[in-house]
């Protein structure tokens, strides 16, 4: 991929001593804390992979890639990187360390994190191959040997992992001229990454103590971390090691869905209670959590409720996984289910900005009311009917979206980040921008181009698939800032453009940096030192030259004899000169086809309103055409042409089902709360409303397994006529089944309904529906947190606020029990 990238013009950032000299150690009581001043810790970043597997596969000038990418790490104030290293890739089959290129740019990764601030903590081995999402290759390390749970056991292996960590420790970075064991800079060394132990405790402690000696053999002095999240058997001997941290990870919603997740997930972070903290030794290990992500989604509220909660349980060490790098994020090719980069997500990467404040701000052990009262804390806000995460300090003014919230303290600003508009920025366009104060009257405006989503992030991805376009615009951008006022000067700092003059604090600006001054200052320049970057740098991909696309997703039911509203979003090479919608009953041969005018309501948002007059019968179908300098592109079938044109034939259409009654279209999604349990799903028949019918049959091990089927609901539409749930189940061997919905508040209510082999259709009255626990499905990992939430707030059932349908067994389920569930509805 071609980017626009303006180099940092000296890489030799001032470093103060303290910098250089810190180091980190970890006090009797499991604290990390700094060398000189013995103060806490507290470190909050990312993990990033491009010197191994996929990623290096596919960038091509890798050093170049990494300086972009670190530079935004700066930007959203990382102070934290994590990296697990594939060791098939540096080493040989009996473990000795390779100086090759993937070692090399490890050793260049890690000097430049540290001229930006931020530290390092190396987790030595994955213990698999570097295949992911691809086929694994050959490369003679010796994990390939092995199976991963055959490493910690068997006598070649151990012994080729202990000469591994030797080496690897006292390997010279040539980048920094110190080893790995004397970089001040690492923070310490975690054995290896998400270990397999199927051998007793016993043999897991021996094993530790095995890689434990090898390591301190090499003269190394910084804390040594292993993996208690894994293996819960093996509890007691993680804790009686001579190891200084443990670390976890935290996937509270699941991996790999294969699609967009939505839905109110803050109840799944309320808590993260660990089981076994009162074990023997718990109190005297450091915590860190190596790997974590709100999986499969492209929400911005949720990094600050997770970081909260991280630093309510004391963790200290902090790293999502992963951020894609540039060069490859309009892919997501990477790691199919996280998508995160400031250019691609930006939302979500300002969400990581306004968390890496909450990590440094939070103290350790500090305890929040239960959710939804822990979704205001301190300076913070997070909300998931705004997509929004907030910071508002008398300092700093973050947000990840839209926010009509005011600044506590606008003359004592700072520092702004963020998307959209606030009181104090006002702006159209779709990327993140970054205002930070020089001096009084002076600004730094650092503005990203657009990014459009084109396709779903976490569907299955290629390397020719983008699922985020980038476009370059020139948008209007109005300030209220009180020292800058209604009237300054904008000067570009890396275009060569000749300034302009802001009025009443308006002005255009297209990507790039600005120095925004009241009064005429040369004080500032391009290569001017500040903080850890230089104020010309800019990173930032280039629009990329394609034909237009239309991303929208048709109303899958409406109501009949009601005006329908669409919204569509639309990316191309510029903005269309039109955009009309038409049905399928349009013909070139007739004289009279009515027709929709899609305007563009802001960024690169259409919408437009289907009059009840224009849909007949019991099915809408329609299409969007683009026009743009003489030339017509129609959607969904995405070919060149227009319906009305006499050789054009429409081969697709948007369809939206014109009914009564809501129908719940669609297959239902389905869990199961028991790691023992599962569900097998089979298409039987279609019934009413020509839903077709599934069978679902439980296979249980676990006499306590439950059983969940959910759906997303289209929320187009008023429920306020709504009375009924109405639910058609031919045949099940079941007795009982708990029906209800899970509202935009995350919270569940259901009703109890026993089942008849008599009775096919259940009418649920809405107004029975009694508030229940929510279970946090999909499961989260690591698998031993809570599976409920239970509220302790009350908060009334409201028809409008529905979002998901939730069905449950309630009684024991026995073994092969079945079900038939066909349509369901709303009356």
């Amino acid at each position: 991929m071609s980017l626009k990238t303006i180099p940092l013009l000296c890489m030799c950032l001032y470093f103060t001593a303290t910098f250089a000299q810190q180091t980190i150690y970890v006090d009797k009581a499991g604290v990390m804390r700094w060398s000189d001043t013995k103060q806490e810790a507290s470190f909050y970043g990312v993990n990033y992979t491009l010197p191994f597997a996929h990623a290096y596969r596919s960038v091509k000038d890798h050093k170049a890639a990494i300086d972009k990418d670190v530079y935004h790490f700066s930007r959203l104030g990382f102070n934290a990187y994590r990296i697990h290293i594939w060791d098939v890739e540096i080493t040989d089959s009996i473990g000795r360390l390779q100086q090759n290129e993937h070692l090399d740019l490890l050793d260049y990764l890690i000097s430049r994190v540290q001229r930006r601030g931020i530290r390092v903590l190396i987790t030595c081995q994955t213990n698999f191959g570097n295949g992911y999402p691809e086929r694994n290759e050959p490369t003679g390390g010796f994990s390939y040997l092995y199976g991963k749970c055959d490493v910690h056991r068997l006598p070649g292996a151990i012994a080729a992992q202990q000469t591994y960590v030797k080496q690897l420790l006292s390997h010279l970075n040539p980048y920094t001229g110190k080893a790995y064991k004397e970089d001040p800079t690492i923070v310490g060394f975690e054995i290896n990454n998400e270990p397999c132990h199927e051998e007793s405790p016993a043999q897991t402690k021996k094993y530790i103590a095995g890689m434990v000696a090898a390591i301190r053999s090499t003269g190394n002095k910084k804390p040594v971390f292993y993996n208690v999240s894994h293996n819960r058997e093996h509890v007691s001997s993680f804790y009686t090691s001579d190891i200084q941290g443990t670390t976890y990870q935290w996937y509270p919603i699941g991996l790999v869905a294969g699609h967009t997740r939505k839905g109110n997930f803050l109840p799944h972070v309320d808590q993260y209670n660990i089981p076994f903290s009162g074990e023997k030794g718990f109190n005297t290990k450091a915590k860190a959590i190596y790997e974590f992500d709100p999986a499969d989604i492209t929400y911005s509220y949720m990094y600050p409720a997770m970081t909260r909660t991280f630093r309510s349980q004391g963790f200290q060490w902090i790293t999502q996984f992963a951020y894609d790098p540039i060069d490859i994020a309009a892919y997501n090719t990477e790691y199919q289910t996280h998508y995160l980069n400031l250019a691609y997500t930006p939302r979500k990467a300002l969400s990581m900005k306004i968390a890496a404040a909450v990590a440094s701000t939070v103290k350790r052990g500090e305890r929040f009311p239960a959710y939804p009262a822990d979704t205001t804390f301190g300076d913070f806000l997070v909300s998931y009917q705004q997509d929004l995460s907030l910071l508002n300090s008398p300092q700093q003014y973050f947000y990840s979206n839209n926010t009509s919230a005011k600044p506590v303290a606008p003359e004592q600003l700072t520092t702004i980040a963020g998307y959209g508009n606030s009181p104090v920025v006002q702006y159209e366009g779709t990327g993140a921008y970054f205002l930070d104060k020089l001096e009084n009257g002076v600004w730094r405006l650092e503005l990203m181009p657009d990014a459009i989503q084109v396709a779903d992030p976490f569907a299955k991805p290629a390397p020719d698939k983008e699922v985020v376009s980038i476009a370059w615009h020139q948008w209007p951008m109005q300030l209220q800032l009180p020292d800058l006022g209604n009237q300054f000067i904008v000067r570009s700092v890396n275009s060569g453009k000749p300034d302009t003059i802001a009025e009443k604090g308006a002005f255009n600006v297209s990507p790039g940096v600005y120095i925004l001054m009241k009064e005429d200052t040369r004080r500032w320049s391009a290569s001017t030192e500040w903080k850890h970057i230089t104020l010309g740098e800019f990173v930032a991909p280039a629009a990329q030259p394609r034909q237009f696309v239309v991303v929208h997703t048709p109303p899958a039911t409406a109501d009949s004899g009601q005006n329908i509203e669409i919204h569509a979003d639309i990316a191309g090479p510029s903005f269309p000169d039109s955009v009309i919608l038409q049905t399928d009953h349009v013909s070139f041969w007739s004289s009279h086809n009515p027709s929709v005018r899609l305007e563009r309501d802001h960024g690169y948002t259409y919408k437009g309103t289907i009059p009840a007059g224009m849909i007949n019968g019991n099915a809408l179908k329609y299409t969007i055409t683009v026009y743009h300098n003489g030339k017509t592109y129609t959607f969904p079938q995405n070919n060149a042409g227009a319906p009305l044109d006499w050789d054009f034939t429409v081969t697709a259409y948007y369809e939206t089902a014109i009914t009564k009654d809501l129908i719940l279209a669609g297959e239902l999604e389905y869990y199961s709360l028991s790691d023992s349990a599962f569900i097998q799903a089979a298409s039987e028949r279609e019934q009413p409303y020509t839903a077709t019918v599934q069978r679902y049959i439980m296979h249980v091990k676990d006499e306590n397994a439950r059983f969940f089927w959910r759906k997303n609901i289209n929320r187009d539409r008023s429920f306020n006529a709504v009375k009924y749930l109405c639910v058609y189940v031919p045949k099940t061997s079941l007795t009982a089944l708990n029906v209800g919905f899970i509202t935009t508040d995350g919270y569940t209510y259901s009703q109890r309904i026993a089942l008849a082999k008599t009775q096919q259709v259940y009418k649920v009255p809405v107004s029975g529906l009694q508030q229940d626990s929510t279970a946090l499905l999909p499961r989260p990992y690591p698998v031993f947190l809570d599976q409920y939430f239970t509220p302790k707030t009350n908060i009334d059932f409201n028809i409008n606020n529905i979002e998901t349908l939730n069905i449950s067994t309630t009684d024991k389920v026995p073994d092969h029990a079945s079900i038939d569930i066909g349509a369901i509805w709303l009356e």
